[in-house]
């Protein structure tokens, strides 16, 4: 074989190599994944920032809980000194070497006085015995936990209306989509036969530009709203929490929501609806905080009691040669008891202002209530308002459907106008477009009677 056949033969093997590891490297396409509205929701637990640090909340208060718990375990601290006075200081005194003692005579300095070498190792540890505001305290931080995951729950279900309200947008957008596309097949079909008939002699030219006109604007609409779609898919995956440039698809229809069902739920007004309401059993645990705070400040009134000892070594020197040849160690152990006596009336001043946040959180609490049960009734009438639109809109749609259809026919024979016809098409559209809208409203409607009932969990 001669040298050229070898060079030959190596490039094609590297080349084949090259393929097959391009091959084997390439990337695999990313599909879109299936989502139904559960899954949305779920998705936005797991992802949605809101959610996620609501969760950390709850993470926080247990450390709380932790921290209030220690401050009533023993706590035990330790110390070390050292101490080289360059210039020790004078100790002075009456004069007691010579006799009798003056004592109005001037001061001296004694010969001895402050050692130059200190050094000090200690530890102390104290134990709390009893403590009121400790007492009311750890019944604080578990009504803050409370707090915390009622906190996460109002989250959560904000979180559900957004993805839902989201979903929805992107299904309503679609069947908008689908009138269009029917619409526009429709009137395709009706401009290419009256085009023919124009080209024969049978129609004039007019009646072609108007529908022709008609069909551009159709397929101008349809782009718009194409390229709506694609921020209604965006607006839902930024409510999940989800990059935007991932691809999902949605596999619920609108024929899965049953909003027939919610109109035969509606039996009347439930005055009773905002004890479903996380808002109201937020104000409630907030009633609890300001109660405990009332607690706190009464217990502030009572004496605090603490078991203290302490430990420590000292070494003294004036050379530090002999700094550490003795240890003076010493000990103590005592028992604390804090009276509080007078403070020029802050506690009692505390305590009424802690007793004014309470009937303030009380006040605020009665005017929730009320307000959610004014949301409640005005979500129920809306929601029935909305279904009724609906269904009139649903009605005229196709009553509009059937005149186009006769005005086709009419035209077609001979004794119908294309203005006729032309008005048909305009009306359809119309009524498509109300149509579509009183769907969303009473998606919308749907979403937020759940929530004003306390239905979303």
């Amino acid at each position: 074989m001669s040298m050229k056949q070898l060079l030959f033969l190596g490039a094609l093997l590297c080349t084949i190599a090259l393929n097959g590891y391009a091959q084997v490297a390439a990337p695999p396409n990313k599909q879109a994944a299936n989502f139904t509205l559960t899954d949305c929701i779920n998705y936005a637990y797991q992802h949605q920032d809101s959610v996620v640090n609501a969760g950390l909340d709850i993470k926080s208060a247990d450390y709380k809980i932790k921290e209030t718990i220690g401050s009533g375990l023993p706590q035990v601290n330790g110390s070390v000194s050292f101490q080289d006075f360059l210039k020790p200081p004078a100790t002075v005194g009456p004069n007691f070497f010579v006799s009798p003692i003056n004592l109005n005579a001037p001061l001296i300095q004694f010969p001895f006085g402050a050692v130059k070498y200190n050094n000090t190792y200690s530890l102390t540890a104290s134990q709390l015995l009893f403590s009121g505001t400790f007492l009311v305290g750890l019944q604080a931080v578990k009504t803050f936990k409370e707090l915390s995951q009622r906190s996460l729950v109002r989250t959560r279900i904000q979180t559900s209306v957004n993805v839902t309200k989201a979903y929805y947008q992107v299904l309503v957008s679609n069947e908008q989509i689908k009138l269009l596309d029917a619409n526009i097949s429709q009137l395709k079909q009706q401009l290419d036969q009256t085009t023919q008939q124009n080209v024969q002699g049978f129609v004039e030219k007019i009646d072609v530009d108007r529908l022709a006109v008609q069909y551009i604007n159709l397929t101008t609409n349809r782009e718009n709203i194409i390229r709506s779609l694609v921020l209604n898919y965006e607006m839902l995956k930024f409510q999940m929490g989800m990059p935007i440039q991932q691809e999902i698809t949605l596999v619920d229809k609108l024929d899965d929501v049953k909003l027939d069902q919610q109109v035969s739920a509606l039996s009347g007004v439930d005055t009773s609806v905002y004890h479903n309401r996380i808002e109201y059993n937020l104000l409630e645990t907030n009633v609890k905080l300001n109660q405990l705070d009332v607690k706190s400040k009464k217990a502030a009134y009572l004496p605090t009691v603490s078991l203290n000892g302490g430990f420590g070594e000292v070494f003294q020197e004036n050379q530090f040669k002999y700094l550490y040849n003795h240890i003076y160690p010493d000990s103590y152990i005592g028992l604390s008891i804090n009276v509080p006596i007078f403070n020029g009336n802050q506690r009692t001043n505390q305590l009424r202002q802690s007793e004014i946040s309470v009937q303030k959180a009380k006040n605020d609490l009665e005017n929730v209530k009320n307000g959610l049960s004014l949301e409640a009734s005005a979500a129920r009438i809306t929601f029935y308002n909305s279904i009724q639109s609906l269904n009139t809109q649903k009605r005229s749609r196709e009553l509009a459907q059937e005149v186009l259809r006769v005005s086709n026919i009419k035209y077609q024979q001979g004794v119908g106008s294309s203005i006729e016809v032309t008005q048909a098409q305009t009306e359809l559209e119309n009524a498509d477009n109300q149509y579509i809208q009183a769907l969303y409203n009473a998606l919308i409607s749907k979403v937020d009677l759940d929530k004003a009932y306390g239905r979303i969990k």
